[in-house]
């Protein structure tokens, strides 16, 4: 069996070429959105940054050089890194980061074949660029194609991320802010700019969506065709048709799309960027991008009506390929998403009222360097809210939202099957204007053979059931993948089978020098301290009882200029 295995391994070694990729991340002007020109965050001085493309089982090298003023960290959204946690790029999570001058290496290992991303995940480094696509080729096509394409998707603002983040959490201006509403970006430019896709009568194409976003949702279609899903986030599934994706950040999906049989007709594509909370406003939510579906030259466009029945995705009614029955769980675990008022006049989200905050040693370190000890949740600090789970252990997170808007949750280091999504009963569900009105979702349970997923959309007045396998020791970040709502605080850390890892991996003493030209501690408890001595972190948040205007010493709220 175990030679098996390791045949296995050296002939997929064998199959995959020695790829170098170099990054020298800094700062470039740019106008993106065809609205302003702004700093943004780019890659060897250009903007937006190159996609990457790679055959499975590829040894991805990637060195990256920080010329920013700040540290940086780049994750690859959806791989495992299993038994390399040091190299899944979270800023003190995983790693203290990549101090300002300085380089490192990130070794990807590509036997996960799919559609994945890569981004910035240090200071909302995201939203200013730092992301592209990242496409791990199959070996062995699971479905036969001629052709691939790749649309990824991104929502753009006029603000830097760090200038919107300052003025939402200021409380001397108004909460929530006015709304701002960016520009759709496909494949780095305009949505209305992209380059047309090209059909031939009668050949498959499969069609892969990311939405690279850090706020708002995409509905993506091609009206006239019909979308066979068959993935999910790197994931596999039977396939399903459907008329239109509706993507939340982080999620992704690929879809087959056979070409008519006549090259009579050209037609569009429709990618629509929308906040559903937000009232309707005319042409800037939604806003609708189109592009050419291209079977012949100057051949007319046709204009096709969206059907009224049209089929939308819905993740829960995904069959995997590979059929994997859904687990049996031994352990439950609910977090409650919310966005409160707190003392210090700022409002932060939370789950079950735990408002994450960075410590001062990354949580992989602590359990590297805590023996026993790393096994206690208390130990990773008050506010890094850290789960503690044992190695093999299967167990059910219950994401509970009682808001009006839904909530992407991505888990690193895993994906996650979808075994149920239901109403939260009782709730005041009355809302202001929207531009789709937040219902709760209807009660449905997965199959005997639930689909897999590293993005789920937690469901305004609902809540989605979520279940894995603890087989990947190490720290690992489950958040909100809004970029506002994870800076604020929606997130928590899964802290998976200390006691192996101890056993089974080492940080790289490079990660641990960073460390110490950041000044912060190689090891040790949350605070970088022995024990549970947490000083040198600062005071949990607390939770305010009054209005923000009954607060004490805070000034009157001002009006913040929309983006």
């Amino acid at each position: 069996m175990k030679i098996t295995a390791l045949l296995s391994l050296f002939s997929s070694l064998s199959l995959g070429a020695h790829v170098a990729i170099n990054w020298d991340i800094g700062y470039v002007m740019a106008n993106r959105d065809g609205i302003k020109m702004r700093r943004v965050i780019g890659v060897n001085g250009q903007t937006p940054v190159p996609p990457i493309e790679v055959d499975q089982y590829d040894r991805v090298v990637l060195t990256v050089h920080n010329s920013l003023d700040q540290p940086t960290t780049v994750h690859t959204h959806g791989f495992f890194q299993n038994g390399t946690s040091y190299l899944d790029g979270a800023a003190m999570v995983s790693e203290c980061g990549i101090p300002p001058g300085d380089s490192y290496t990130y070794h990807i290992d590509t036997s996960q074949a799919g559609t994945y991303w890569i981004h910035g995940h240090d200071q909302g480094q995201n939203a200013d660029g730092l992301r592209t696509s990242f496409i791990v080729r199959d070996r062995v096509r699971p479905y036969d194609y001629d052709g691939d394409y790749t649309f990824a998707l991104e929502d753009w603002y006029t603000k830097e991320f760090p200038q919107k983040e300052s003025e939402i959490l200021d409380p001397a201006n108004r909460f929530p802010p006015p709304a701002s509403f960016p520009t759709g970006l496909i494949n780095g430019y305009h949505g209305n700019e992209a380059e047309p896709i090209r059909f031939e009568p009668g050949k498959t194409y499969r069609v892969r969506v990311i939405n690279m976003g850090t706020t708002e949702s995409f509905m993506f279609s091609i009206p006239g065709h019909t979308l066979e899903v068959i993935e999910a986030d790197g994931y596999y599934s039977l396939p399903y048709p459907v008329d239109v994706l509706n993507m939340g950040p982080g999620q992704r999906y690929s879809v087959l799309v056979k070409a008519h049989d006549t090259n009579r007709f050209n037609y569009r594509y429709n990618a629509t960027l929308y906040a559903a909370f937000l009232p309707n406003v005319n042409g800037r939510n939604p806003q609708v991008y189109t592009g050419l579906v291209e079977y012949k030259k100057r051949a007319p466009v046709k204009k096709v009506p969206f059907p009224g029945d049209y089929r939308v995705v819905k993740d829960i009614e995904l069959v995997s390929k590979d059929r994997e029955p859904i687990l049996q769980v031994s352990r439950s675990v609910e977090l409650h998403i919310a966005d409160q008022l707190y003392t210090n006049g700022q409002s932060h989200t939370s789950f079950n009222n735990i408002t994450y905050i960075e410590p001062r040693t990354p949580s992989l370190f602590s359990m590297a360097s805590m023996g026993r000890l790393a096994m206690d949740p208390e130990v990773y600090g008050p506010q890094t809210h850290a789960i503690v789970l044992r190695h093999l252990e299967a167990v059910e997170f219950n994401i509970i939202n009682s808001k009006n808007l839904d909530h992407p949750i991505h888990l690193h280091g895993h994906n996650f099957q979808v075994v149920e999504y239901g109403p939260l009963l009782g709730l005041n569900t009355t809302t202001g204007p929207a531009l789709i009105p937040a219902e709760p979702p209807r009660f449905q349970r997965s199959g005997p053979f639930p689909m897999r997923r590293d993005t789920v959309l937690a469901p305004p007045f609902g809540y989605v059931k979520i279940r894995f396998v603890a087989d990947n020791p190490g720290a690992w970040l489950m958040h909100c993948h809004v970029m506002d709502h994870m800076f604020r605080g929606m997130q928590v850390t899964i802290i998976e089978a200390p006691d192996v890892l101890q056993h089974r991996q080492k940080i790289p003493e490079e990660l641990l020098e960073h460390c110490d030209r950041l000044g912060m501690p190689r090891g040790g408890n949350g605070a970088g301290n022995n024990g549970y001595d947490f000083s040198g972190l600062p005071e949990p948040l607390t939770l305010a009882t009054v209005p923000r205007s009954l607060l004490p010493g805070l000034p009157e709220p001002t009006h913040i200029p929309p983006s």
